[in-house]
C-alpha cells in the first residue's frame, strides 16, 4: 500500500507481536490511524487513533491492554470481538483461522491484510469475496521477513554490509554538487545529515519496498488479467513460475 493510500486510513491489528507492532509502527509513521489492537487477553479501540509505541510500552509493562489511557473502549471478556469494529483495513497478525465462519459476517473492514500464516479460513474468504472485501494473502503480505532473510544471505556471501563500499563516495559526490551550486556547508551543520550516504538500514528498507511494491503490482495485475481473486492469482503465478523453471531446465514435472 502506497504512502498516499495509507494516510488517513484506519487500521485494526490483531496480535501486537513482532509482525503486528512493526506493521502498526510503519503505518502510523505514514499517516495511518491505528484505531484498534486485539491481543489474546484484551483489546482496545479509539476511532481517533493511538500511538503504537505507547501501546507496546503499556502491554510490556502490564501484560495486558487493559487500562490503556488513550483507549475509548476496551474488552477483556472476549477481545476478538474488537476485530469486528469499524476500520478500513484489518490486519490479522497472530493466529491461524482468526477470521472464520463465526465472525466473518460481522467484519466492518474494507480490506484484510494477512500478517499471520493462514488467518482466514476458506469459508471466510469466500464470504469476504461476496461482500467485495479484498484479502491480501499471507504468502504476499507477510513475505517481507523472508525477503530480509534473503538480504542477510547476500550480506553473508559478500562478507560486507550493504552500502559500505559506496557510503562515503556518495557523501563526497553530494558535497561536490552543493559546492558547485555555490554553497559551503560546515561539517557541524545539521544539514550534513541530508548529504550523507545511505546507511545499511536505509538500503534494506529501499530494497524491501521495491521488492514488495513490485510483487504486489505484478500479482494484482495478474489477478485482473485472469479474472482471479488475489490469493488465487498469487498461487497461479507461483505455480507458473515453478513450471517455467522446470521447463527451461529440461526437467520433467
Amino acid at each position: 500500500m502506497s504512502n498516499e493510500g495509507v494516510a488517513g486510513k484506519s487500521f485494526i491489528i490483531q496480535g501486537f507481536g513482532a509482525v503486528g507492532y512493526w506493521a502498526a509502527k510503519f503505518l502510523n509513521e505514514e499517516g495511518g490511524k491505528i484505531v484498534g489492537v486485539v491481543e489474546h487477553n484484551s483489546a482496545i479501540y479509539n476511532p481517533s487513533g493511538m500511538n503504537p509505541d505507547d501501546i507496546k510500552n503499556h502491554m510490556t509493562k502490564n501484560g495486558t491492554l487493559k487500562g490503556f489511557p488513550r483507549a475509548q473502549m476496551e474488552n477483556i471478556i472476549n477481545p476478538m470481538e474488537f476485530m469486528e469494529l469499524e476500520c478500513d483495513v484489518l490486519i490479522p497478525a497472530a493466529k491461524e483461522k482468526a477470521i472464520n465462519r463465526n465472525n466473518v459476517d460481522r467484519l466492518q473492514c474494507k480490506v484484510v491484510v494477512e500478517g499471520a500464516n493462514g488467518p482466514t479460513t476458506f469459508y471466510a474468504e469466500e464470504a469476504l469475496l461476496k461482500r467485495n472485501i479484498i484479502t491480501v494473502p499471507d504468502m504476499l503480505a507477510n513475505g517481507g521477513g523472508v525477503t530480509c532473510s534473503y538480504f542477510e544471505w547476500l550480506k553473508n556471501l559478500d562478507h560486507i554490509a550493504p552500502g559500505r563500499m559506496t557510503k562515503k563516495y556518495t557523501e563526497q559526490q553530494n558535497m561536490k554538487i552543493v559546492e558547485t551550486m555555490g554553497y559551503k556547508i560546515p561539517k557541524t551543520s545539521p544539514h550534513m545529515k541530508n548529504l550523507q550516504g545511505a546507511k545499511e538500514i536505509d538500503i534494506i528498507y529501499s530494497g524491501l519496498n521495491s521488492i514488495m511494491d513490485d510483487a504486489t503490482d505484478v500479482h494484482w495485475q495478474y489477478a485482473v488479467d485472469n479474472n482471479l481473486n488475489f490469493r488465487d492469482a498469487c498461487f497461479a503465478s507461483a505455480i507458473s513460475k515453478v513450471h517455467n523453471h522446470f521447463e527451461q531446465s529440461g526437467l520433467m514435472i
